[in-house]
């Protein structure tokens, strides 16, 4: 079975405007993330529709495709980019453009959710740890997931899910593992073209969570199960804790 990866990687950010090419003590963002998964993959690309992120990925020796402007979601720009690739390739892996320390690990482990043939689209979660404090768990900038026996998706929310009654809010990482959603896709190169074509969903919209269209629209998410906790960079303050780490 053939993997590619894209790292889709905007120029334009509301909060981080230029981020793919900032410098991380020697190397942009979008070098460390591509190094990364490049150890794992040999069929690694940049999807991009800014030409300096373009000429940035030729110039340390990494493969780039620029893509449309218009794309709503990385996984658009996935479709779009590996079609321009040639490649044939069985399925694609969607990394974050902005998690440099990602772990080769990682997509390993989302590669073999691939292992069964009933395998449509897979992903990553990992535990809340048991120490974690409340905030931690409430924060709605850290989609929540359940899963079903085998290890599929029922449903991802910026709320708590499952809800506990009748144990206290204090008790609740003592009395069940809540998993958090690591923000990195997989898909078959045939459902990654359907999913593309499928309207938001209600229940999309409501969450502004891109794979809700999906499982509403019936397809099944396989999930891995990671020990490694991923570190994304959305803001200059999370950049200069990134740095310290480096």
């Amino acid at each position: 079975m053939k993997f590619t990866g894209i790292i889709p990687a905007r120029y334009a950010s509301t909060r981080f405007p230029g981020k793919p090419l900032v410098d991380m003590k020697g190397k942009t963002m979008i070098q460390r993330v591509y190094e990364q998964v490049s150890i794992v993959l040999d069929s690694v690309y940049v999807a991009t529709d800014d030409s300096r992120i373009y000429e940035t990925v030729e110039a340390f020796g990494g493969r780039a495709i620029m893509t449309s402007e218009k794309h709503r979601s990385g996984t658009d720009r996935c479709e779009e980019a590996y079609y321009k690739t040639g490649e044939k390739s069985d399925v694609i892996i969607n990394i974050q453009g902005d998690e440099p320390f990602i772990k080769p690990c990682q997509i390993e482990e989302i590669m073999k959710c691939f292992d069964s043939e009933d395998t449509q689209i897979a992903t990553l979660v990992k535990a809340f740890d048991s120490t974690d404090e409340w905030d931690v768990l409430m924060n709605p900038n850290s989609p929540k997931v359940v899963l079903n026996d085998k290890n599929e998706a029922m449903y991802f929310s910026r709320s708590i899910i499952p809800y506990l009654r009748n144990i206290p809010r204090q008790e609740w990482l003592l009395n069940h593992v809540f998993y958090k959603h690591i923000g990195m896709y997989a898909y078959r190169v045939d459902v990654l073209k359907e999913i593309t074509k499928l309207p938001q969903s209600t229940l999309e919209l409501a969450e502004s969570l891109e794979q809700l269209r999906w499982l509403q629209n019936g397809y099944k998410i396989k999930v891995g199960i990671t020990t490694q906790e991923t570190i994304g960079i959305d803001t200059p303050d999370d950049l200069g804790k990134a740095l310290d780490l480096l």
